[in-house]
């Protein structure tokens, strides 16, 4: 099989060369990876052919050397094949083309294959109806694998009151206004959902529960982070206190200033979870979210909404519902 291949690519490789009823070989280097050895034609006035066995048969002395001989002989026409070849193979401005050899090609294993997928991944972002398929799908393992990782039984990363910053130097950061103008008189929190006590709280029947007070770190996505002071009633107690369903997969809260965020059960039975109603001791300013926010070290920022107006428990979320900048293509866990 292997000699009627290289017979048929040598018969491939032959031109008539005009004016004349002689075939001359034209090598054609490297086709398919393969050399082709043309014997010498034979005189046409000759009619014995090349290496006739009129010859005088060789001395053993000389049997022995032919192998060697023929070898040298072989990497010769090797070489100059290679230098024709590397010769011609030249680009359109004359630069030089390298082509890959048989023995290279053979290394081109699935290692090598997946060095190319970050150059496929460019350039699949470069086409513009393939880029936000692409964005919504990394989100979306972004998360899958975020809370995959999660546990609610591991704390953050707490301080003494000597690294908190000043109350002055805490950041106000809000997304509409300062002050949305909450009446902190009449104001109370609506719990619906998977609930067993539904019903609308007050702040003063929030605060009889037990209080936490501790020093995290508040991480916003801007790329600010901050050491503070903050007191309120874990997530944990708050959803056992109104008989939630804590076998639900959701939270979902919306804020008297039309914020609205979504948060998984793990992280708000995380006990470091808090509605929180105090900041250094004192109850939370306008600018912070009065009169209670979340407050998740667990979380960035987005995710800890203020002005809090209702909370409902759920298996399913709202399409509309995900959170103010994840439906406008932030990570929906937002975990720090």
């Amino acid at each position: 099989m292997c000699a009627l291949a290289a017979f048929f690519i040598w018969s491939s490789s032959i031109r008539l060369v005009p004016g004349s009823s002689s075939v001359r070989p034209f090598l054609r280097p490297a086709i398919y990876g393969l050399e082709v050895s043309v014997p010498d034609e034979a005189p046409e006035d000759s009619n014995q052919p090349v290496n006739s066995p009129q010859e005088p048969e060789p001395a053993p002395e000389a049997k022995a050397t032919e192998p060697a001989a023929q070898a040298g002989a072989e990497q010769q026409q090797h070489a100059a094949v290679a230098e024709v070849a590397d010769d011609d193979r030249r680009g359109p401005a004359g630069e030089p083309v390298r082509m890959v050899a048989p023995g290279e090609r053979k290394r081109m294993n699935r290692r090598e294959l997946l060095k190319l997928v970050p150059l496929v991944a460019v350039g699949a972002f470069a086409i513009p109806k393939f880029r936000q398929p692409l964005l919504d799908e990394g989100l979306r393992f972004s998360d899958w694998a975020a809370g995959g990782l999660f546990s609610r039984h591991r704390l953050a990363q707490t301080y003494s009151d000597h690294d908190a910053v000043p109350f002055e130097k805490f950041p106000y950061n809000f997304y509409d206004v300062a002050d949305p103008g909450v009446d902190l008189e009449t104001w109370t929190l609506t719990v619906h959902g998977l609930v067993q006590r539904p019903g609308d709280y007050k702040l003063e029947q929030i605060q009889a529960l037990p209080k936490v007070v501790q020093n995290t770190r508040h991480v916003c996505v801007e790329g600010w982070d901050v050491i503070g002071n903050f007191g309120g009633v874990r997530g944990s107690d708050f959803l056992r206190w109104v008989g939630a369903d804590t076998t639900a997969r959701f939270i979902e809260v919306t804020c008297v200033d039309g914020y609205y965020e979504s948060i998984d059960m793990a992280t708000m039975l995380q006990p470091q979870t808090l509605f929180c109603y105090e900041m250094y001791g004192k109850p939370l300013d306008r600018g912070h979210g009065a009169p209670l926010r979340l407050q998740m070290p667990t979380k960035l920022g987005y995710k800890q909404a203020k002005y809090l107006d209702s909370v409902k428990v759920t298996n399913v979320l709202r399409s509309d519902m995900r959170g103010y900048w994840e439906d406008q293509g932030y990570d929906w866990f937002g975990g720090l």
